[in-house]
């Protein structure tokens, strides 16, 4: 296949007008969609713009959902929105906070489905980690997501409403008058969530868009990761309508073993992958792609797996930092963690070559929060190892 080949799936998105009154969310449209819709419900065209940038700011930045409290409109218009609009984010059903700080949300959309969200504080920054898809597709063995069969993909709103919802959570809405703060408990947002981003691009792109408006939650866009699996087709253009930075799930070295840890691997191989990742148009030296790479014992952790890897890199010449992750076990799964020795090891091999090879600090493990363990609780009926097995061709 092709690097030119089309990316089709068989989900769909919900349309923005919601079932419950017939309200359309102003959350998740671009700064064109909501002008048109203001229009088209009886906004004056001359007024339509200022009134995209009034709504805009009490939305993104001072996190107003009452179209009442938006006192710089008139009584009268409020009014008239109120008829029409709302202004609705996720619903959380559960919060667990973990012993090292971190913060899982179940937070529940429209049809009732549920995602997860995971908020992950550090030394000087924050970082949310946003689910795209309901579910997801891929079906990659080493992650507990991927045992839960893709539902749909997520609206725009409902990928920057976990943004919002989290905001909430913090406290972090600033109070209209207040000096600037910038300091920020929530500065990252990272799309590693449930789903691949790749395959619901244009509702990442729109909701990605929204957190880095200057006149919202303005996050830089070098602050916003996302991860895919290597949908080839749509990566060049990940760098040409949102900018941000790039991540890679790559955990494999032979195209033999990664076949069976990231099945999309079958149909992109590492060879047109490496060819795309080279030719990203953000990479340089300030900007490096990330490799993650999960660690798992006698599966793809050996001196050799370290060895191919930097070479792979170094082939095709793409300024890289390699992310090892500890994998983080879950109920049924196949794999086990590499031990500390041969993680280190692998790293020290990285990063004698010449690349950064941090190791990630597993975080949220006492609540299912961490890397790879994400699967909404109202789907995580547990399989048995001997069917994940099966499933995954280990067997």
């Amino acid at each position: 296949m092709t690097a030119s080949a089309p990316v089709t799936q068989d989900v769909h998105t919900i349309p923005r007008k919601l079932p419950e009154g017939g309200k359309i969310n102003l959350v998740g449209l671009t700064r064109a969609a909501m002008q048109g819709a203001l229009i088209e419900h009886g906004t004056p065209e001359k007024q339509a713009k200022m009134r995209v940038n009034q709504i805009w700011q009490w939305i993104y930045q001072w996190g107003v959902r009452d179209f009442h409290e938006m006192t710089n409109l008139s009584k009268t218009y409020r009014a008239e929105l109120e008829e029409t609009f709302c202004v609705d984010i996720p619903e959380v059903v559960s919060k667990q906070v973990s012993e090292d700080g971190t913060r899982k949300y179940l937070v529940r959309i429209a049809g009732g489905h549920e995602v997860e969200v995971v908020y992950i504080p550090e030394e000087g920054r924050g970082t949310l980690c946003v689910s795209s898809q309901v579910g997801c597709t891929l079906t990659c063995s080493f992650c507990h997501t991927g045992t839960q069969k893709l539902v749909r993909n997520l609206t725009a709103g409902e990928i920057i409403g976990q943004v919002m919802m989290a905001r909430d959570d913090l406290n972090e809405w600033p109070e209209r008058g207040a000096p600037k703060d910038e300091t920020r408990l929530l500065s990252n947002i990272v799309l590693m969530g449930m789903g691949e981003p790749l395959y619901n691009f244009e509702n990442v792109r729109d909701a990605m868009k929204i957190a880095m408006d200057p006149e919202g939650i303005q996050l830089s866009r070098r602050r916003i990761t996302l991860s895919t699996s290597g949908v080839v087709p749509e990566m060049a253009r990940t760098a040409e309508e949102i900018g941000c930075q790039l991540a890679i799930s790559f955990h494999a070295t032979t195209d033999e073993v990664r076949d069976v840890l990231v099945p999309i691997n079958k149909r992109w191989k590492l060879e047109t992958l490496l060819e795309a990742l080279a030719s990203y148009p953000k990479v340089s030296n300030s900007e490096r792609i990330t490799f993650e790479y999960v660690m798992l014992k006698g599966v793809n952790d050996t001196d050799e797996d370290a060895h191919r890897l930097v070479k792979l890199i170094k082939d095709y010449g793409i300024p890289a930092k390699i992310n090892l992750i500890p994998f983080n076990e879950w109920p049924g799964s196949p794999y086990e963690r590499s031990s500390n020795n041969r993680i280190r090891a692998f790293a020290n091999i990285v990063y004698q070559a010449g690349y950064a090879s941090p190791i990630r600090t597993p975080r949220g493990e006492d609540i299912m929060a961490a890397c790879g363990q994400l699967k909404s609780a109202t789907e995580r009926a547990r399989k048995s190892r001997k069917q994940i097995e099966a499933e995954a061709g280990l067997g």
